[in-house]
């Protein structure tokens, strides 16, 4: 039996914080499921055109003390980008902090508010490497 990829899930402390963020990378929500018995929230995004391949931003309504402070045991999300360089400045721009710079016109990481690290790749053949990005230092970790 073939398998078939569903989703990715992270734990998010504070939904519309995160929800927000994931918007800035072209995410939308495409459902949600609300369970007030279990007090918790399922919010699925997905870039347009995609939402066979949504992230699952799960959110407990009474907190998360189990969500730790450094989500790097998770690995990280990936999405592909026509312009590495317009969107890492989008991001900027909205206060993202660029963890590991394109330097190379091909790769970026950023982190999410939960610290869930965002590889981006740039499509197709790497961007010729440019300023501010290509001398620009890693802050912080990826």
């Amino acid at each position: 039996m073939p398998l078939t990829y569903l989703h990715t899930m992270v734990r998010v402390k504070d939904l519309e914080k995160s929800m927000a963020f994931y918007a800035l990378l072209g995410l939308k929500e495409i459902r949600r499921h609300e369970s007030e018995e279990g007090r918790f929230t399922l919010v699925f995004m997905a870039p347009e055109g995609q939402e066979e391949c949504p992230v699952e931003l799960t959110y407990n309504w009474d907190g998360d003390d189990a969500l730790p402070d450094d989500s790097r045991h998770f690995g990280h999300l990936a999405y592909g980008v026509d312009d590495i360089y317009a969107t890492c400045q989008h991001l900027m721009d909205n206060g993202v902090t660029i963890n590991r710079p394109p330097r190379d016109g091909r790769m970026a990481f950023v982190r999410s508010p939960d610290n869930v690290s965002v590889e981006l790749l740039q499509n197709g053949d790497s961007r010729e490497p440019a300023e501010p990005w290509a001398s620009m230092s890693n802050t912080g970790h990826w």
